[in-house]
């Protein structure tokens, strides 16, 4: 097994191949990826059981010359510096995709959520934006959930940076309804990857997405609703894998039963009676039609990427691909869809959502879907339209129109 490479460094060799492209001075390259501000904070938190515990917890702000810094909280055992800055980069380019007014940031912190209780992960919490909160806010940073984090987490979000700052639901996205959150907005990632997906499948391999075959790592938020729409739009779900096991069934499974199996068996796939188990990391091997990593980055590599036996790679998770599984892909005249686009649906709804919650306003959940539609598919084309000028990866073409818009602000500014 190849060792996992520095995320950082494979997001900045990214960015390269599109600077390249770009024809970007050395100059202009160090502004964009540097981070604006990096901030590190521990946070000693006393457990249940009386013990004291200290926690390391990370918020990078890339870049916000476009608008507000924007990007996700996650709790994870493995969360370290680099990771995070290179979400947070991503985050910058991502919303540069898609043209709306915000920056990348990102934050998480070493944890491990499936052995704390609800009060501890609430005092976590707290004690993270506490020690941030003179950093974030709605014309400053925008936090919003992630791996391991969901709307209570952010109602937790909110509050504490209300203690300080008073009644400011656009502070956070991904709230629940009944504190300002958004129709539409846990179900936007998965929807957006669908929508990415049926574009590619159908506009550009020219195929009908009915009876396609897609196979799914991961089946949280992300995964499970891409395979609900999906499976809607006509085409089959034939296996899915996540930590805890993997299923398939070449008819296609039952999206909606395998939904309900997850919610009651603590989060996995595994057990499920209507399908057939098998090792997860034979997944990459499935013969389908469309791939959707919607888990882990770094997934795809020298050795995973290789295996993979579909016409469509469309990146559900954050930065799932590296740079050798770019070039094996790209060799092998695979198509694939990068996370900065596939996956950028969240952040367009958090973006109504901030909206909405600056102007006092509330949108039905099919106006906020067809927002949502709109913008993505005009990224969609104008990502395509950049692969045709340049004949170039959609990785590098979407990155391309990013550096581009984001230069473009910095100029304006005099920067």
């Amino acid at each position: 097994m190849a060792a996992r490479p520095n995320l950082f460094e494979n997001v900045n060799r990214q960015f390269d191949e599109a600077a390249d492209v770009l024809g970007l001075s050395q100059e202009i390259r160090e502004l964009l990826k540097t981070p604006y501000r990096e901030i590190t904070v521990t946070m000693p938190i006393r457990m249940d059981d009386g013990s004291l515990k200290v926690f390391k917890g990370y918020r990078v702000q890339h870049n916000g010359v476009r608008g507000p810094q924007k990007g996700g909280l996650r709790y994870h055992p493995g969360v370290d510096l680099d990771e995070i800055r290179a979400l947070a980069s991503l985050n910058t380019w991502k919303t540069a995709v898609v043209n709306i007014p915000f920056g990348g940031a990102k934050g998480g912190v070493q944890c491990d959520p499936a052995r704390m209780s609800q009060h501890e992960l609430e005092m976590l919490t707290r004690r993270y934006i506490s020690k941030l909160s003179m950093v974030l806010g709605p014309t400053r940073d925008v936090l919003a959930p992630d791996i391991n984090t969901n709307a209570q987490t952010m109602a937790w979000v909110m509050d504490e940076y209300g203690r300080k700052n008073g009644y400011q639901p656009a502070c956070a996205t991904g709230k629940p309804l009944e504190l300002g959150g958004s129709q539409g907005r846990e179900a936007a990632t998965g929807r957006g990857v669908a929508i990415v997906t049926r574009e590619a499948y159908e506009g550009v391999l020219g195929r009908s997405l009915a009876g396609a075959r897609v196979v799914l790592q991961g089946f949280g938020n992300v995964g499970s609703h891409a395979a609900r729409f999906l499976a809607g739009m006509g085409a089959r779900v034939v296996a899915v894998a996540d930590v805890g096991g993997a299923v398939r069934r070449s008819e296609g499974l039952d999206v909606p039963a395998l939904a309900t199996h997850v919610r009651q068996h603590s989060g996995t796939v595994a057990g499920f009676p209507g399908g057939e188990a098998f090792d997860p990391a034979e997944l990459w091997a499935q013969d389908c039609d469309i791939l959707i990593p919607a888990a882990l980055c770094a997934v795809l590599d020298g050795d995973t990427a290789p295996r993979v036996r579909a016409p469509l790679v469309v990146e559900g998770a954050n930065a799932p691909a590296t740079v050798e599984a770019d070039r094996i892909f790209r060799e092998r005249g695979i198509l694939l869809i990068p996370d900065i686009l596939a996956s950028a649906g969240g952040v367009i709804v958090s973006y109504f959502e901030w909206v909405q919650n600056l102007q006092q306003q509330y949108w039905e959940e099919a106006e906020v879907f067809e927002k949502e539609e709109r913008i993505l598919v005009q990224a969609f084309r104008d990502v395509q339209a950049k692969a045709e000028e340049h004949g170039c990866t959609w990785r590098t073409a979407a990155l391309v129109l990013a550096l581009d818009r984001v230069r473009t602000a910095n100029e304006l500014r005099g920067w």
